[in-house]
């Protein structure tokens, strides 16, 4: 769906009826879904659902003890085959209403398009008209968009809990719903309503859940799914939206609409080379990735190829053609004298030709349509885009520039982006594995004989001597040890990927827990050992940008001085050099927060990208910042427009990439049209926060600095109440694997990463993603505003008679810094899918009632001090009062929601129970997965 907590996509049409076909899309689905459980399991389990429905309505809105109690009785009386069917029908509802969600936000958004009114905020229209406001002109855009680099890069945590046959499934329920929106005479009314049935049907009986464990290579084709439903033609198609909003914006005294010629949305894949934790990721993974996506984009452009071979039936006997595409229709294998006065479509028979010979050399298997005759295969994508050019142009002179557009240009365009390896895949490892690569390879070579125990300073001088050395660590005679092999294996793997596919294939080599200069240093001298990077003499060149990871707490701050002191280095600024004196850093946010707590971890965050920024300004490089957002706004989540718009200044300057991950990039990316909507959020808000003139007055920036401080001292407080409750209070760990679904979470085929770090109940060691998943679950999403009410509380009351002057500096910093607006509007959001009630059912999980009560009894404390203080700040008493799109989705999707939270309760218990008897009910087991799995579709965003 759009980004739902994104001020963007606030419906602001003003008739009363404006939900009126939302609610008739979820009534039709629901009696769909309604008929089709009385056909396939029988009045009795219909019965049994709207009751649990009507009953946890009713303990809802009034948080009655009597429904409760009848809601606990009832549900313990179900069988286990109802229970499993009971948690399916809801889980489905909240499946069907999102499809029904999603076309409302299609419908409305048209419905502003057609009705002529202003740009949405969020568009790249609307920008343009701001920035020209401001100002800025028009080679200033020109040259933004030359420059730029926005990179959405898919990512494979263990969150995505659907099914690709439950997307295919419901893919088709969205088309088909889309429809009835357009005209249809009664006999197209009922095929519609009669092939709708037929699809809810399919999706009951087709299975939810894995029952194996999700593969490295399943993960790269859920992945695959999304860029042949949305990436491969919307984006191409957004460029073209682009230019002809530029035009308009920025009109040429001509009309002409001015091509630009630089890719600067391209994506990017973390999907079989992020090997940080994850054993099955290794050499293999990364080539049959690369394999897969040359395979998913060259099939398109087959497609496209023969789909232009039928179009362009243009012929010499009426028009002429250039002298280049002459030339290329004559090297073409086709002979046919059918053909002989169609050019075009010789040309084209020859581009298909070498297509098909590119697509077996780079992995192909099975190209569905034979080609005319054997060619020769592309050397690389430029070639291909080359070929096209030629068609393009001799269209252009020829009286056939309307034939280009759009599937010739939009071709031409998509081999600009995707090239032949559709995705760059980025490199991940830990810098703990690169200590023990290296460690063996200096030990086995008399180097060194106890790399681990040397300071850092002895590392660095050690790592910088031997990067200048000629020669290298490894031998091919000597035996190492396993991690050794493949890490080596891994790299020269990358090595071959790049020469067979082209450089943007893989390109970066990320280090997670970077703590020191030497964890870049350590990856450098590995690119060495193994032909990515050379150094003769003073000259050296690398083929992979090292970057670094900075996640938590310490390393956040420690950031700017590791990248000073790196940058420092002679051996880094020549290779800052090769790399357009361009360096990247990654922020975490999931760690961060996880050890800090959801202010702190913002508060870090913007410091550590106000530190780089002036270090990186000192040493003459230009920042690109990857935000590693997840999908909860505990891990960076919420609205990706607002969240770069909130960027300190100078930290976006046209350069970001960030992570999509998990259910987020169904949710963005499984409609064609709202997946185009959110790459236009990401390119809007990118040229927005690059270009848009900062106020630079002594007045702005004191009044600034007083925020900061303010902020600092709040961060400070939120902190230690956070760590006070997770990590320095006893028995809180037995509380949270008690009080959540965490234990059933790692027992869920989601993904092909393992849910911790260490086989233990430590919370330091538990990955941030299923932390957050399992406070999502039981819906007090404690990551994502625990401390802030205890923070802004202690600092409103330390000082004597300053506390009315304090509440009006925080309304000053929410209606004045758009950090801190974007904090609260992001907390505001959790808060609503926040719910006490059912959260109270899940503490009743904790057998130790004075455990249960001690710790309960101060999450709920936080909670209502949170509250308080976010009302006492914004002046809004009711949740989400400025996205009443979102006020109202929750309120048409929570009711339904709730019986699934309750059902989740109850099996818990029995599957807990059957445990201490170490007995395990496969149909309780099921019934608690397909829980997760609806819930983590209701709420939309859980990891």
């Amino acid at each position: 769906m759009l980004n739902e907590a994104s001020a963007a996509e606030t419906d602001t049409a003003s008739s009363p009826d404006k939900d009126a076909p939302l609610k008739e899309d979820i009534r039709l689905l629901g009696r769909l879904l309604g008929d089709v459980l009385r056909e396939q399991e029988g009045d009795a389990v219909f019965n049994v659902v709207e009751t649990i429905r009507q009953t946890s309505v009713r303990f809802r809105r009034e948080e009655d003890a009597d429904a409760a109690l009848a809601l606990d009785t009832m549900l313990k009386q179900l069988t286990r085959e109802q229970t499993n069917s009971v948690v399916r029908a809801f889980s489905y509802f909240s499946h069907l209403a999102n499809i029904a969600e999603d076309q409302h936000h299609i419908r409305r958004r048209r419905a502003h398009l057609l009705a002529g009114s202003p740009a949405q905020k969020g568009s790249v229209s609307f920008a343009l008209k701001k920035l020209r406001a401001a100002g800025v002109p028009r080679a200033t855009v020109d040259t933004f968009f030359q420059d730029a680099l926005i990179a959405p890069v898919l990512t494979a945590h263990p969150t995505e809990v659907q099914r690709k046959s439950i997307l295919d499934a419901e893919h088709d329920i969205a088309r088909l719903l889309a429809e009835r929106d357009t005209p249809q005479t009664p006999k197209e009314r009922l095929a519609n309503m009669q092939l709708l049935r037929s699809r809810v049907a399919t999706l009951w009986q087709t299975r939810m859940l894995r029952y194996s464990k999700l593969t490295v290579a399943d993960e790269i084709e859920n992945a695959l799914s999304y860029y042949r439903i949305t990436f491969l033609r919307e984006l191409p198609a957004l460029y073209d939206d682009i230019e002809d909003d530029i035009a308009a914006e920025y009109p040429h005294p001509d009309g002409t609409v001015t091509p630009i010629a630089a890719a600067y949305v391209q994506m990017g894949s973390w999907i079989g080379g992020d090997r940080d934790g994850n054993p099955n990721v290794n050499a293999g993974t990364m080539q049959h990735a690369l394999a897969r996506h040359a395979t998913t984009i060259l099939d398109f452009y087959l497609d496209e190829v023969h789909a232009l071979g039928a179009e362009l039936s243009v012929s010499t006997l009426m028009v002429g053609v250039s002298t280049q595409l002459q030339a290329l229709a004559e090297q073409s294998p086709d002979a046919s004298p059918h053909r002989s006065d169609e050019p075009y479509r010789r040309a084209l028979i020859g581009i298909y030709a070498r297509l098909a010979a590119t697509a077996r050399a780079l992995g192909a298997t099975n190209i569905l349509r034979k080609e005319v005759g054997a060619a020769a295969a592309y050397p690389d994508a430029g070639a291909f885009v080359a070929d096209l050019r030629v068609i393009i142009a001799s269209l252009e002179a020829n009286h056939g520039a309307a034939l280009a557009r759009p599937r010739l240009a939009t071709l031409a365009r998509a081999a600009d982006i995707f090239g032949f390896h559709l995705a760059s895949l980025d490199m991940r490892q830990t810098s703990d594995v690169h200590e023990k690569v290296l460690a063996d390879l200096f030990a086995k070579s008399g180097v060194e004989s106890d790399y681990c125990a040397l300071g850092e300073d002895a590392r660095e001088a050690l790592l910088l001597s031997e990067l200048a050395q000629p020669r290298l660590l490894y031998s091919p005679f000597i035996t190492y040890n396993e991690v050794t092999d493949s890490e080596l294996a891994i790299l020269r793997a990358a090595r071959d990927i790049r020469a067979r596919y082209g450089a943007r294939a893989i390109r970066n080599y990320i280090i997670s827990h970077t703590e020191t200069v030497s964890d870049l240093l350590e990856v450098m001298l590995l690119q060495k050992e193994t032909g990515l990077l050379r150094i003769d003499g003073d000259s050296a060149s690398g083929e992979l940008m090292v970057i670094p990871l900075f996640e938590t707490i310490p390393d956040l701050q420690r950031a700017a001085g590791i990248m000073g002191r790196a940058m420092a280095l002679p051996l880094v600024k020549q290779l800052i050099a090769r790399q357009g004196q361009l360096q990247e850093v990654m922020l975490g946010y999931s760690d961060s927060n996880k050890d800090g707590g959801f202010l702190t971890s913002n508060w870090e965050l913007y410091k550590a990208e106000l530190a780089l920024v002036a270090d990186f300004r000192q040493a003459g490089v230009k920042l690109r910042l990857f935000h590693g957002r997840g999908g909860t706004v505990g891990r960076g989540g919420g609205p990706s427009y607002e969240a770069i718009l909130a960027q300190p200044p100078g930290t976006v300057n046209g350069q970001i990439r960030l992570t999509e991950q998990g259910e987020i990039i169904a949710s963005k990316f499984s409609n064609a049209e709202i997946g185009r909507r959110n790459l236009e959020l990401l390119v809007a808000a990118t040229l927005e926060a690059s270009l848009a003139p900062q106020a630079e007055n002594p007045q702005h920036t004191a009044q600034l600095a007083h925020f900061e401080g303010v902020m600092a001292e709040l961060s400070n407080l939120a902190y230690k109440a956070y760590r006070h409750l997770v990590y320095e209070t006893p028995g809180f760990t037995e509380y949270f694997f008690a009080a959540t679904p965490i234990a059933e979470i790692a027992e869920l085929n989601l993904g092909s990463r393992p849910a911790s770090r260490k086989a233990n109940q430590r919370i330091e060691d538990l990955r941030a993603i299923p932390w957050g998943f399992s406070w999502g679950q039981c819906r007090l999403l404690l990551p994502g505003w625990f401390g802030f009410g205890s923070a802004i509380g202690a600092w409103i009351n330390q000082a004597e008679g300053l506390k009315d002057e304090r509440i009006a500096t925080l309304r000053t910093m929410y209606a004045e810094w758009p950090f801190f607006a974007t904090l609260l509007s992001n907390m505001d959001m959790v808060l609503a899918k926040t719910d006490l009630a059912i959260a109270s059912r899940y503490a009743e999980l904790v057998a130790d009632h004075e455990l249960r009560e001690r710790i309960y009894k101060r999450i709920t404390e936080e909670h209502g001090n949170t509250l308080q203080c976010l009302e006492l700040i914004t002046g809004n008493t009711e949740r989400l009062a400025g996205n009443p799109l979102l006020a109202r989705s929750i309120q048409n999707r929570f009711a339904y929601l709730d019986p699934l939270n309750h059902l989740q309760v109850e099996l818990i218990k029995r599957h807990r129970a059957l445990s201490t008897e170490n007995k395990v009910d496969e149909r309780v087991h099921r019934g608690i997965q397909l829980s997760i799995n609806g819930v983590a579709a209701g709420l939309r965003n859980t990891g």
